[in-house]
């Protein structure tokens, strides 16, 4: 056995499950479930966003490590789908070193999704949630312009820039700039909700509550640099829109709300969430489970609210539901739990309070700097506890039924 190899297919396999969308404490799960297969009797593994390590010491004595520094992300959860069963492969049948990278050449090599798909989750995702945040007709229309812009120009901008803060200001002022030629000829009536429905497609709400998740964990690490990665890609957003505004003598004046009617409230983040799904590559029935899980989280958010208006305990009751909704869905369709974990929270992620707050920062806004980032930890945190209880509850269940839940160095 070329343990060399392997622990170098191993890694392949790792560093393109990073690169499309994995969470740091369940990559390291699946490279420990790998490594332990192979019979090493020790093993280490060090993953954070931008970086993997491993060390292993083979059967015959020889200490090997190996490290990889990741630079480039695009969440492909179809691909990360492929290499999970690849991962599992892996641990049932331990192929040698060229099984293992003929098997891995063969994911890689896998179809793209169609590029039309591509505008057609841009446009339900960016009007989808401009709708939610009460957007209306005129406003949506302006919505899906916006959003076929930020696809189009977006994938010419990704292969040209890599800093993810001059990347986001691009798209958010040319964004900007059309919402308000748009609002100013008569198409439109609330550039701010439009604004902020399109935003979800650029700024990552969901890596700051995945840092605070992290920080809980004790993962200091990866957290920080989670909630860092938000904060920059939300910083360039900011930028872009006050550009903008500098630049046409315009100024915030409504913020955002929720379209006063809850069906409609469930029918447009439902459907932004699908768009969101295929967004970031899902495909087949994964795309529905994804609708059906954001559908009932939405649900039980409103449901609670109503009973008691605490935005903190509603976000951590219908997070604690999207725990447990994409424990038993990743079990059910044998794939990654963040494939309908990621979708099916969208509608509790604090995006447009990251933006404010942000937003704060760059108009010298102090009193909004203060009230949007209350907000924006409160329900960070909100997430974060009920994915926590969950991950508790289910390590309780498996341990219950004698399963491995997750694999450790001492395991």
């Amino acid at each position: 056995m070329n343990y060399h190899r392997i622990i170098e297919g191993i890694l392949d396999i790792g560093e393109e499950m990073l690169k499309s969308g994995a969470e740091n404490y369940r990559l390291e799960d699946a490279l420990y479930r790998m490594l332990k297969s192979y019979g090493f009797i020790r093993y280490d593994v060090f993953v954070i966003p931008s970086n993997i390590q491993v060390s292993a010491k083979t059967p015959e004595g020889e200490l090997i490590t190996q490290i990889r520094h990741i630079e480039s992300f695009e969440n492909d959860f179809d691909r990360l789908d492929h290499l999970n069963d690849l991962s599992r492969y892996v641990c049932a049948h331990k192929p040698d070193a060229d099984h293992l990278k003929a098997k891995f050449d063969k994911v890689i090599s896998l179809p793209e999704q169609p590029e039309i798909l591509r505008y057609v989750a841009g446009v339900m995702g960016g009007a989808g949630f401009a709708v939610f945040f009460g957007s209306g007709f005129a406003d949506a229309i302006v919505a899906v312009i916006v959003s076929l812009m930020i696809v189009f120009v977006g994938k010419w901008l990704s292969m040209r820039e890599g800093n993810l803060m001059i990347y986001n200001l691009i798209l958010a002022f040319l964004s900007e700039v059309i919402i308000i030629l748009a609002t100013r000829n008569g198409i439109g009536t609330h550039p701010d909700r439009i604004m902020i429905g399109i935003v979800m497609l650029l700024i990552s709400g969901l890596g700051t509550t995945n840092g605070f998740r992290e920080l809980l964990q004790r993962d200091f690490i990866s957290g920080s640099i989670n909630i860092l990665n938000s904060i920059l890609g939300a910083t360039g957003i900011a930028l872009g829109i006050a550009l903008a505004m500098l630049l046409f003598h315009e100024r915030l004046e409504e913020g955002f709300m929720l379209t006063p009617s809850i069906p409609m409230q469930l029918i447009s983040c439902t459907i932004a969430c699908i768009g969101f799904a295929m967004w970031f590559k899902v495909r087949g029935r994964k795309v529905f489970y994804s609708g059906v899980g954001a559908f009932i989280t939405w649900g039980i958010y409103a449901l609670i609210y109503e009973i008691e208006p605490s935005n903190f305990l509603a976000t951590l009751i219908a997070a604690v539901f999207v725990g447990f909704y994409a424990f038993i869905m990743s079990r059910v369709n044998k794939a990654p739990s963040t494939i309908f974990l990621t979708a099916s929270v969208f509608p509790l992620i604090p995006g447009p309070n990251l933006y404010y707050m942000m937003y704060g920062f760059v108009s010298n806004d102090s009193a909004l700097i203060s009230s949007e980032g209350v907000l924006l930890a409160a329900t960070c945190l909100a997430i974060a506890f009920g994915f926590n209880i969950v991950d508790v509850v289910s390590r309780v269940i498996m341990s219950t039924l004698k399963r491995e839940f997750r694999v450790t160095k001492n395991s």
